[in-house]
C-alpha cells in the first residue's frame, strides 16, 4: 500500500507543470494551451517526466466518480445513473434534472450539479484526459534512451487513457471531434468524426496496448494502467464494434490465463461501521470486497485495476461523499411518528439525547437523498425466476449489507414510539411540507455495503452530525475494473454468439454472492440486471446501456421483450411513446421512473428517445468558428448534411490543417 502513496508523492513536482496544461482545458477544449505554460523539451527530457505525465493521467481517472471542485451534495458518477433505469435526481430543494426531454438542449449546458447534471463536466474531463494522453503520445520521441518494449509500454498506457475517454464520450455525446495530437497552432476548423470510426481507432490502439503494457504482476505499483485493464476495455470495444468472438477471447484470457480469480470468502481486514451496536454487519465476502481498505491489497485477486484515493491532501485524496449523496434522508423532519414527533434525529455524541445503540449518523451516514434509487433497483431487480433470492448477499438486510428504512428505529425520546422500528404501514407519515409530496427523497432502501465509507474527520469530532463518506484523510479507493465484470462481458458476448454457456458465467457471479436462484438460460435483460446488481457505482451505467444498445442492434438479437433494433435508426427516433427507440430507452421507460407520471414537486420524470445521446455543448460548437461540429439528432442545430469524417484516418490527416 505504501507504494501507491510513495509513487504519487514522488511524482507531484514533475506533475505540477503538466497539470497546468491539463487544467487549462475548460469548455474551450479546442483551444491549445499557450506554449509559455508548458515546455515539452523540459518535461520530456528524461523518463521521470514521462512517468509523471502518466501518473497524472492515472490519478485523474477518479475524477469521473468524485471530484474536488464539485460540492459535497453531488458526484459526477451520479449523472450516469440518472440516465439509467436505476436512479433519478431527487434533491428537491433546487433545480432538478427530471424532465430531461424538455430540459436538454445545446444552449442550456449546465442545469446544476446538485440537480444531477454533470454533462458539461464529462465533456471537459473527457477532453482533459485526451489532452493528457496526447501529450505523452506527441512527445514521447523526445525521451532519449528508451528501448522499444519500454517505449511501447508507455505508449500503450497513454493509448488506454485516450481510449477510455473516447469510449465514454462516444456513448455519451455520439459523434465528437477526434483529436490525436498536441498542436502548436490553434485549430478552429474541426469536424466531428463518426463514432464508428473513433471506435475503430481506439480498438486498434488497445490491441497495441494489450501487446505491450505489462501485467500487474510485473509492475511495481498498483493504480497504473496494466495489461488486464487494457484487455477489459478492448473487450468492450469489440462488443461495441460487433466483434463478439474477439470479445469472448479477451474475456477467456482474463478469466483463465491472467492470474485473477473471484473472491469467494472473507479476506483482508474486517472494517465494521462506527456504531455496530446500531447497525451490526455479519462479516461476509461482499462486505469485505467493497471496503476501500481491502480493494487494492495483494490478497484481493479479483481487482484488475483500481483507483487509489486516500491521504491527507487534495493531491492524494478527493473526498467521496457516498453516504451523503446516495443515501436516503432518514432524519428529515417530515417523517413523523404516529404521535406527531420527529421519528429519527441525527444526534451528535455530545448531545444529551444521544444513545449508542440508536446512532444512525455514525452507523449508516447522514444521507440527504440527492439521488433516489427506483423501485426496480431496490425491489424488482432482485427477483429471479419469479421470486426473491434470499441468499443474495448484495441484497441482504439480515447481514447488514442492504439498508431498509424499516430497519431504522425511532431515536427521539420525546416520542412514545422510541426504540421501535419506523414503518409507513404502522401509522408513520411523511408530511407534504416544503413541496415533498412523496417519498422520492427521504424514504428508499439502499446498498449499505457500497455506500458506507469511514468519515475519519467526523469521527474525530464529538459534535459532528455530518457523517458523509470518505472525507479528507480517509480512504475512498474505488474499482475501475474487476473480474466479476469480465464474467458478465463474456456472458454478453456468448449471448450474441448463441452460446448456451452464457448462463453459467452469470451464475458464477451470482453464486459468489450467495445466490441459490440460478439461470438455465439468459436474455440480454438478465445479463444487464446482473450488471446492475453487481456493479452499482462502479460501471458507467448510462454508457454501458448505450453501448449495449449498439451491440444488440449489430447482433440482430431480440431483447427480453422481443424487440429487435435496426443499427441505422435505433438512435435516431423522437418522441416519448412506448414503442420504438433504443434498448437504452426501453430500459429507462419500462423499468425506471421515466414517463410514468411519478410526481416530484411540481414535475414528473420524463425522457425522449433522442436523449440516448446528450447534446454537443453549444460552446464547443461556437469555439470551432472556422468549421462545423455536428449536433446530435433531436436537438436544435441538428443537420443531417453536416459533413463528418467517415474514417479516423481522414480525421487524423486533417489535424495539421488549421486554415
Amino acid at each position: 500500500m505504501k507504494k501507491i502513496t510513495k509513487r504519487l508523492k514522488s511524482m507531484l513536482a514533475a506533475v505540477a507543470g503538466i497539470t497546468i496544461l491539463l487544467a487549462a482545458c475548460s469548455r474551450s477544449f479546442l483551444e491549445p494551451d499557450p506554449l509559455s505554460f508548458y515546455e515539452p523539451t523540459t518535461t520530456f527530457s528524461s523518463e521521470s517526466g514521462l512517468q509523471a505525465a502518466l501518473a497524472n493521467c492515472d490519478k485523474n481517472l477518479r475524477n469521473n466518480w468524485t471530484h474536488y471542485s464539485a460540492n459535497s451534495n453531488s458526484a459526477p458518477i451520479a449523472t450516469e445513473y440518472v440516465y439509467s433505469e436505476l436512479s433519478v435526481a431527487s434533491k428537491t430543494d433546487g433545480n432538478l434534472l427530471s424532465n430531461i426531454d424538455q430540459q436538454l438542449n445545446p444552449i442550456t449546458e449546465d442545469l446544476g450539479h446538485e440537480g444531477g447534471d454533470f454533462r458539461p463536466f464529462y465533456w471537459t474531463e473527457g477532453f482533459n484526459g485526451i489532452k493528457g494522453a496526447n501529450t505523452i503520445i506527441s512527445f514521447i520521441d523526445a525521451v532519449k534512451g528508451l528501448d522499444e518494449p519500454t517505449k511501447n509500454a508507455y505508449l500503450g498506457r497513454a493509448y488506454f487513457h485516450r481510449a477510455f475517454r473516447y469510449y465514454n464520450l462516444v456513448f455519451q455525446f455520439g459523434d465528437v471531434p477526434l483529436i490525436t495530437k498536441i498542436l502548436e497552432t490553434p485549430k478552429q476548423n474541426y469536424r466531428s468524426t463518426k463514432k464508428e470510426a473513433i471506435l475503430d481507432m481506439i480498438t486498434a490502439d488497445l490491441e497495441f496496448a494489450v501487446k505491450w503494457v505489462p501485467a500487474q504482476a510485473d509492475m511495481t505499483y498498483v493504480g497504473m494502467v496494466n495489461k488486464g485493464a487494457c484487455r477489459v476495455l478492448l473487450a468492450k470495444c469489440y462488443l461495441a464494434t460487433g466483434q463478439f468472438q474477439k470479445a469472448k477471447l479477451q474475456a477467456d484470457t482474463l478469466i483463465d490465463l491472467s492470474g485473477y480469480s473471484l473472491m469467494t470468502s472473507t479476506f483482508g481486514t474486517f472494517y465494521q461501521n462506527y456504531s455496530p451496536e446500531t447497525w451490526p454487519v455479519t462479516r461476509n465476502v461482499i462486505w469485505d470486497l467493497h471496503r476501500p481498505e481491502n480493494k487494492l491489497i495483494a490478497a484481493n485477486r479479483e481487482v484488475i485495476m483500481g483507483m487509489p484515493n486516500r491521504g491527507a491532501t487534495a493531491e492524494s485524496m478527493i473526498p467521496f461523499y457516498t453516504m451523503r449523496v446516495f443515501g436516503p434522508m432518514w432524519n428529515n423532519a417530515n417523517i413523523k411518528t404516529p404521535d406527531g414527533q420527529n421519528a429519527v434525529n441525527d444526534y451528535a455524541r455530545n448531545n444529551g439525547d444521544y444513545t449508542t445503540n440508536l446512532d444512525y449518523t455514525r452507523a449508516i451516514g447522514r444521507g440527504i437523498g440527492c439521488y433516489h434509487l427506483t423501485r426496480f433497483a431496490t425491489h424488482d431487480l432482485w427477483n429471479v425466476n419469479g421470486a426473491h433470492d434470499d441468499g443474495d448477499l448484495r441484497h441482504s438486510a439480515a447481514s447488514g449489507n442492504w439498508g431498509l428504512m424499516e430497519n431504522i428505529k425511532c431515536n427521539n425520546p420525546a416520542s412514545a414510539y422510541y426504540g421501535q422500528t419506523i414503518s409507513l404501514k404502522n401509522g408513520y407519515t411523511i408530511s407534504a411540507a416544503n413541496g415533498l409530496s412523496d417519498t422520492v427523497r427521504i424514504w428508499f432502501d439502499w446498498p449499505h455495503y457500497k455506500l458506507y465509507l469511514h468519515d475519519v474527520a467526523a469521527e474525530a469530532n464529538q459534535s459532528s452530525t455530518q457523517f458523509s463518506g470518505a472525507t479528507t484523510g480517509a480512504n475512498a479507493e474505488w474499482y475501475l475494473y474487476r473480474l466479476a465484470e469480465v464474467y458478465l462481458l463474456r456472458a454478453e458476448a456468448k449471448f450474441y454468439l448463441n452460446d448456451a454457456t452464457a448462463a453459467a458465467d452469470v451464475n458464477t457471479v451470482r453464486q459468489r454472492a450467495g445466490c441459490t436462484r440460478l439461470y438455465a438460460t439468459v436474455t440480454i435483460g438478465d445479463i444487464m440486471n446482473e450488471r446492475a446488481r453487481e456493479l452499482y457505482l462502479e460501471e458507467w451505467r448510462n454508457v454501458e446501456l448505450t453501448r449495449v444498445s449498439r451491440s444488440l442492434a449489430l447482433s440482430g438479437k431480440a431483447d427480453e421483450w422481443g424487440n429487435t433494433y435496426n443499427i441505422n435508426d435505433y438512435d435516431k427516433q423522437e418522441g416519448t411513446g412506448t414503442t420504438g427507440g433504443s434498448y437504452w430507452y426501453q430500459r429507462l421507460t419500462r423499468l425506471g421512473y421515466y414517463n410514468k407520471g411519478i410526481p416530484v414537486r411540481d414535475k414528473t420524470y420524463s425522457i425522449a428517445k433522442h436523449n440516448i445521446y446528450w447534446p454537443v455543448p453549444n460552446s464547443a460548437i461556437t469555439a470551432n468558428n472556422k468549421g462545423e461540429l455536428a449536433q446530435n439528432f433531436g436537438y436544435d442545430g441538428y443537420n443531417a448534411a453536416t459533413p463528418m469524417w467517415e474514417t479516423w484516418q481522414e480525421a487524423v490527416a486533417d489535424e495539421d490543417n488549421v486554415n
